[in-house]
């Protein structure tokens, strides 16, 4: 009897593993013999995803998580966040322009667009062909629907933290505040500075490097961790080290209390621990170092810490933790960032198709440059005519030529000058050009009067014509630690009109 039952077992098993794969592939036959959606089809439901996407990451951004894997999984749905919006917004774009160029004659598609998409943009080859447009378009999807289909426990366990206070209503309204895109490197540093001493060993001063290109935010990311309340209420003292000319007389001055303090906590929640945050503009050696870190292990207090930061990877060796390593953002984070910050909470593409495309092209060639974002996203955001923005875009490109050795290739800040820049204007009347020759920053005060009066912007614009030698200011910060980004620049005439004045001034003689 028990044989026969077995048999029948089996049976049933292999009966039912049989029925299931031949309903398998019956399902996968219609499914290759059905048309593919078409491409409306496809970015609508792009659009969708985003939706439910965009719904998740705004509300785990809201609340204030601590675990260091949910924080890389929170940071890799926004990257997915940014490439959805990113090939959404090149996908009707490219729509929008092959429609144009679909017209009959004497339409405004027999004109030559200049701020059509580029086909050497990688994001945009996928325009020329619509096979791999169309796969392109479905790996992204794909993409969106596995992540929110994995994010089911993060959205269960993000759930369980605490909100945070006074969040914004849109995030347009809070990207001047807030450092974007670098949301994960915050909460590592915050992370960082409230680790226990238990933690770090009875013979070890807690170190974290922090590296990265010139104008990448490194001083910027630091000074906004460390207005975060609990970190404030963790250190009796924040105390700022400025690299530019350290030597042994600023550890002599650091081990009698001196140093630029930048926030001094009178509560007994501070214990007497320091944080020295230590910005070097140049390599140190080894032996400098170790009296650096020995003279702040031994003044003060057991917990104190040590944040120091550098563009050169050599001070990953002085680090007791892994260092962070800050890099310009993503061609498609950057676009987000642009575009958020430029146009709001207006759906530029769907209300402004053609001037869309400008800002993509604007924002692929400034290659993750916030000044450049700064500078032109804000002298453009009350403008909303093609003529001003392509002005602006014809500008720009004049700018780049104009400095060869301004790439995209890597992606790299163009205001980090290795050699005087001319910077063309949008007012051709004004003649000649302004050249920045250096680029500083200062501290910045509320009601500041040290400041520029003349700003980049103007001079672009032709609102402004100075003369000879001059500072102009390129952009205010609106977060800590609120610098002013200053350029000395000199205004330089082209070389047919000197050439003519001094023609004109032979003839007078």
């Amino acid at each position: 009897m028990f044989p026969k039952m077995d048999e029948i077992i089996v049976s049933a098993i292999i009966g039912e593993l049989f029925g299931r794969s031949v309903s398998f592939l019956i399902e996968a036959c219609s499914k290759r013999m059905e048309s593919p959606p078409s491409e409306p089809e496809s970015l609508e439901s792009l659009r969708l995803l985003l939706l439910r996407i965009g719904a998740v990451v705004e509300d785990a951004e809201g609340r204030r998580i601590t675990n260091q894997a949910m924080l890389q999984q929170l940071n890799t749905l926004r990257h997915e966040l940014q490439r959805g919006h990113f090939t959404l917004d090149t996908f009707r774009c490219h729509a929008h322009e092959r429609d144009k160029q679909a017209q009959p004659a004497g339409h405004e598609s027999g004109q030559p667009h200049s701020f059509a998409l580029s086909r050497f943009n990688p994001a945009k080859r996928l325009c020329i062909c619509s096979g791999e447009r169309s796969k392109d378009l479905q790996r992204v999807i794909a993409s969106l629907e596995t992540s929110i289909q994995n994010a089911t426990e993060f959205i269960l366990l993000s759930g369980r933290y605490p909100r945070l206070t006074r969040q914004p209503y849109s995030m347009y309204l809070l990207i001047d505040k807030c450092m974007f895109g670098r949301q994960m490197e915050m909460e590592l540093i915050i992370k960082f500075l409230l680790q226990g001493e238990q933690d770090l060993g009875t013979e070890h001063l807690g170190v974290l490097p922090i590296f990265g290109p010139q104008n990448v935010g490194k001083s910027t990311l630091v000074q906004h961790a460390c207005i975060d309340e609990r970190v404030c209420n963790h250190f009796s003292q924040i105390v700022i080290l400025s690299g530019g000319d350290l030597s042994a007389k600023d550890i002599e001055a650091l081990a009698d209390g001196a140093g630029v303090i930048k926030h001094q906590n009178r509560a007994e929640s501070g214990g007497g621990r320091v944080l020295i945050i230590v910005e070097l503009d140049r390599d140190i050696s080894g032996d400098f170092w170790q009296r650096l870190y020995s003279t702040v292990k031994n003044r003060f207090a057991r917990g104190s810490k040590i944040i120091v930061t550098s563009r050169s990877n050599n001070i990953a060796r002085f680090g007791t933790t892994l260092p962070i390593r800050l890099q310009f953002l993503t061609q498609e984070a950057f676009w987000y960032f642009f575009k958020v910050r430029t146009f709001g909470s207006v759906d530029i593409v769907m209300e402004y198709p053609k001037l869309a495309s400008i800002a993509m092209e604007m924002a692929r060639e400034m290659c993750g440059c916030f000044i450049g974002a700064a500078i032109f996203g804000g002298m453009l955001r009350s403008r909303l005519d093609i003529g001003t923005w392509s002005l602006a875009h014809a500008t720009y490109r004049e700018f780049r030529q104009r400095n060869g050795s301004i790439s995209c290739q890597n992606l790299v800040d163009p205001w980090a000058l290795s050699r005087p820049v001319l910077v063309p204007t949008m007012n051709r009347v004004s003649h000649g050009h302004f050249v920045v020759v250096k680029t500083y920053q200062t501290a910045s005060t509320h009601g500041d009067g040290t400041a520029p009066k003349v700003s980049v912007q103007d001079i672009i614009l032709g609102r402004a014509r100075p003369q000879g030698k001059f500072a102009a200011l390129a952009w205010r910060s609106h977060i800590p630690p609120h610098y002013n980004y200053v350029f000395s620049c000199e205004q330089r005439m082209p070389v047919c009109a000197v050439t003519r004045k001094k023609r004109t001034q032979k003839v007078s003689m």
